[in-house]
C-alpha cells in the first residue's frame, strides 16, 4: 500500500494491536483468471517468537481454498478506526478534508490444515478469541456432529512474510493536532479508537515539533 514515512510503523507491537482489536480480515489470493479474489473472515493471531502467523478457515465449497493450495503466496489486510477529518481542525482555511485511518497489510505463505483434530484446535482457538463460552456447547455437540461440521470447512495456517503498519493520523500537521484529538475524543466508536491511539503513540504539538 502507499506508505509515506511519517505514516510508517515500523513497531510489530502496533500492527499486532491492529490485527486483535480488527480480527475480521480481507484474505487476497488470485483465481485462475488471475483477478483477485477475496474472502471476508475472521483471522486468530499467534506470535512464534519474531515470527507472526495467521489461523482462519473458509467453507469448502468457498474455492479460495484451492487458490492457497495452488498459489500459496496472498496477501491479508486489516482495517483499524478509521474517520473523517474535517478542515475545520486548522488554524486557517486553506485547507481540505481528509480521512484517518489505520490498517495493516501482510504478504503470508499459506499452508493448508486439513486433518479433523487440527482444525478443531483452529476452532478452538477462535473460540477464545470470541466467544470463549461457547466452547463448552461446541464439545457437547457429539462426535458426529463436530466430524460433520469440521468436515465442511478447510483451515489455514498463514505465515506472515511481510508487514506493514500505516497508522495515518495527520501527524505531519501538528498546528491542527490538538483540535484534532479533542474533535476525535467527542466522537463516535472509531473517532475515540483513533483518540487513543493519539495518546498511545504520544503524538502531541510538542513531540511533533521536536521538544519532547
Amino acid at each position: 500500500m502507499y506508505l509515506p514515512p511519517q505514516f510508517n510503523s515500523k513497531n510489530k507491537s502496533d500492527a499486532a494491536e491492529v490485527m486483535r482489536a480488527n480480527p475480521f480480515a480481507s484474505l487476497i489470493s488470485v483465481d485462475e483468471a488471475g483477478l483477485p479474489f477475496v474472502s471476508h473472515i475472521p483471522l486468530h493471531l499467534e506470535e512464534r517468537g519474531a515470527d507472526h502467523v495467521l489461523l482462519g478457515h473458509v467453507a469448502k465449497a468457498n474455492p479460495h481454498w484451492r487458490y492457497l493450495q495452488a498459489r500459496p503466496q496472498a496477501v491479508v489486510t486489516f482495517m483499524g478506526p478509521h474517520a473523517y477529518l474535517s478542515p475545520s481542525v486548522y488554524p486557517d482555511l486553506t485547507r481540505v478534508p481528509t480521512w484517518n485511518y489505520l490498517a495493516v497489510h501482510c504478504t503470508v505463505q499459506a499452508s493448508l490444515i486439513e486433518d479433523p483434530i487440527a482444525k478443531d484446535a483452529l476452532l478452538k482457538k477462535l473460540i477464545a478469541d470470541h466467544e470463549p463460552a461457547y466452547a463448552e456447547q461446541w464439545r457437547g455437540l457429539g462426535d458426529e456432529f463436530a466430524q460433520k461440521m469440521l468436515a465442511g470447512i478447510v483451515g489455514f495456517e498463514l505465515r506472515v512474510t511481510e508487514l506493514q503498519c500505516k497508522l495515518k493520523i495527520n501527524q505531519h500537521r501538528p498546528e491542527s493536532f490538538d483540535a484534532m484529538r479533542a474533535m476525535y475524543a467527542s466522537g463516535n466508536d472509531n473517532e475515540r479508537d483513533l483518540a487513543s491511539w493519539m495518546e498511545r503513540l504520544a503524538v502531541t504539538t510538542q513531540r511533533l515539533n521536536g521538544d519532547g
